[in-house]
């Protein structure tokens, strides 16, 4: 997809169109990745999108940090405070034995004002970089893009059908993988091959419209140059897997060190205010979620524990899968243990530790939305 060159071009004519008005399609973008968190999980279906958004959001002036926070970020956001999501809320509800999708009109308020807060927290950084590029800690590694699109001649920078064929087939594709999550329980291999399918469309087009010099053996060549690139990226990702492999996995039922972490902190809160005990609730699952990023896997581990605690401190089992929920989504935003955002950062070639020095900021900007969420959960007694 990349060698057509039809998502420069796409970048280009939206940028002529917008002529200074491109800055709104941050947020727009943000809300759009949101929607894809909390309607079907999106997590590691953010890496291939990443692809194309990085050297998008650095041509309209901005960095690596901005593509990755309107794309990873805002989709861990819509995970933390969904309604429907079937990874994350349908499972905790089933757990702890509460309608599934239930709360769904408090957590559809939450979703709007959480990404409109997230994206206002985003954006604030963002013009800060577009208005002085230098204070960007990416600024080095962004070169990598900034010189790929200074490199892009004229002729590259015409927007023509075959272009416009490309770009509807990825958003045809997109809607594919949207229904088939939501509606066919689509998962890593079913979506491997949409994408595969995305690519090769692609690339014929290319060669129908002799976009780029596309050739049939270029068609190839193209797609091993796709694989070497992300080759590093999956070594990584296995690493970060690896971390969960040697605390124990994620097996409930077996003795472990997670497993033993999870038996205190239950015992530690009872006895507590409730809105104390909501509050560690939170907390415990936000620092669980530092070691365990799987959303289902942390919902199988931690709410047949929290979900009991929640009657003993006083608390609904709603606000524990809110608790649950929201420490899962925004945390995985920053953990390195996060297979899907090693994967994203590896994308915009940015080094984790850069990313720590931005997140670390952010989740702070996170649990106070969370603990503030929390309060008044318990307050309204939200059931």
């Amino acid at each position: 997809i990349m060698k057509t060159g039809a998502v420069e071009a796409g970048i280009y004519a939206f940028i002529r169109k917008t002529k200074g008005l491109e800055r709104f399609s941050l947020p727009l973008l943000f809300v759009l990745f949101s929607l894809g968190g909390a309607t079907f999980g999106m997590s590691e279906e953010v890496i291939p999108f990443a692809m194309v958004m990085v050297p998008f959001v650095i041509a309209l002036g901005y960095d690596a940090i901005v593509a990755v926070t309107v794309t990873f970020v805002a989709s861990q956001v819509g995970n933390a405070v969904s309604w429907m999501s079937p990874f994350s809320v349908a499972i905790a509800q089933g757990i702890a034995e509460i309608p599934v999708l239930s709360g769904a009109s408090f957590r559809l308020v939450l979703w709007f004002l959480v990404t409109g807060l997230a994206a206002a927290y985003m954006m604030v950084y963002a013009e800060k970089i577009r208005k002085n590029p230098m204070l960007s800690v990416t600024y080095d590694s962004d070169a990598y893009f900034r010189d790929r699109i200074a490199e892009t001649t004229d002729e590259e920078k015409e927007f023509n059908l075959g272009h416009k064929l490309v770009l509807l087939e990825m958003l045809a594709v997109l809607v594919w993988i949207i229904w088939g999550v939501t509606q066919k329980a689509y998962y890593i291999p079913e979506i491997a091959s949409q994408f595969f399918v995305m690519g090769f469309l692609a690339g014929v087009i290319a060669i129908l419209f002799k976009l780029n010099g596309m050739t049939i053996n270029e068609m190839a060549s193209s797609f091993q140059r796709g694989v070497s690139d992300l080759a590093g990226t999956a070594v990584v990702v296995g690493m970060a897997k690896g971390i969960l492999i040697v605390l124990g996995g994620s097996d409930a039922t077996i003795a472990s060190t997670l497993n033993t972490i999870l038996y205190g902190i239950g015992n530690a809160l009872q006895g507590v205010p409730n809105v104390v005990a909501a509050w560690g609730m939170y907390l415990f699952q936000s620092l669980f979620n530092l070691f365990v990023t799987s959303n289902s896997g942390q919902a199988a581990l931690t709410m047949p524990i929290m979900a009991p605690l929640a009657d003993i401190v006083g608390v609904s089992r709603q606000i524990a899968v809110l608790a649950y929920q929201m420490g899962a989504g925004f945390v995985d935003a920053f953990t390195p243990v996060s297979a899907s955002l090693i994967g994203v950062l590896g994308v915009a070639r940015v080094d984790w530790i850069k990313w720590a020095k931005f997140s670390i900021k952010m989740q702070g900007f996170f649990f106070l939305i969370g603990s503030i969420t929390i309060v008044i959960a318990v307050l309204i007694n939200f059931q």
